[in-house]
């Protein structure tokens, strides 16, 4: 593998970098800034946060720590479940923003299809903010091809981007078709399937063959699929092991081996999941 990689090293897929760094559990103030200010500084340059994740203020410590410009960074976080009726969603979205010390998001999810979210009423805040240049772009998170469906025709701003569990223990074949028709980003989170990825042999096999880790394959793997990938990392060493996910290129063949896994495994699935 190689031993670095320069910031540009990091492709875009509809504008978004194809790797960035999931901070969900990541809730020690210091630690996470440190953690977004370690990969920034790595080349790093897409940094996912949510409400729920109690971490907006040092997300944003972090991005200012870091010597790299806020102009350089792809930033999303995301409106929980009990913010979505129209007021929560421009009242919380905004707070959001403050807590992140920015001017504005590049990406702002609906985090689940659940609780308070109503089409009508959550979607139309979203253009809104859209509109006022408090965020870049609208996505959605956790959202089966109807309910992306729905989405699309209500939504007055562009959606341009579903983020869902996606791993090779998870492909999600159907998401990933009804987001390529509808020219919608997938972004995969939990992408090593929270460690699970880690026991396959199929992965093993093929990490051995490159001189590669498993977690390198997994990401590589989702990069071939199309999507980017935010998984969380906290130490600089897994952050840079991600990182040099970049350098690691797949042929058919170890797609087809990786492919050939039958097992799925849903790490993430609570009781209001629209699949449920």
């Amino acid at each position: 593998m190689t031993e670095s990689l320069p910031p540009d090293a990091c492709p875009t897929v509809n504008g978004i970098p194809v790797l960035g760094l999931g901070t969900w559990q990541n809730d020690d103030p210091d630690q996470c800034a440190e953690s977004v200010r370690t990969a920034l500084e790595a080349g790093y340059r897409h940094v996912d946060t949510a409400q729920a994740y109690d971490n907006e203020e040092a997300v944003g410590e972090g991005i200012a720590r870091a010597d790299v410009d806020r102009e350089e960074v792809f930033l999303a976080t995301k409106v929980w479940t009990s913010n979505l009726a129209h007021d929560d969603v421009l009242e919380t979205a905004r707070a959001s923003v403050d807590r992140l010390g920015v001017d504005s998001v590049d990406l702002l999810y609906v985090h689940w299809p659940a609780d308070a979210y109503d089409p009508e009423e959550t979607l139309p805040a979203f253009a809104e903010l859209h509109d006022e240049g408090l965020i870049d772009a609208v996505g959605v998170s956790n959202f089966e091809p109807t309910d992306l469906e729905v989405a699309l025709d209500v939504c007055d701003a562009p959606i341009v981007a579903n983020q869902v569990e996606m791993h090779p223990l998870l492909p999600q074949e159907d998401v990933r078709e009804a987001c390529e028709n509808y020219d919608v980003q997938v972004v995969a989170y939990s992408p090593l399937a929270r460690g699970a990825v880690f026991d396959r042999p199929e992965i093993r096999e093929v990490a051995d063959e490159h001189d590669a880790t498993e977690a390198q394959v997994s990401l590589a793997w989702l990069r071939e699929k199309g999507a980017a990938a935010i998984p969380k990392a906290t130490g600089e060493e897994h952050i840079r092991d991600n990182w040099e996910s970049l350098a690691l290129e797949l042929d058919d063949e170890d797609v087809r081996k990786i492919d050939s896994i039958e097992e799925t495994d849903r790490q993430v699935d609570p009781s209001f999941a629209p699949w449920n």
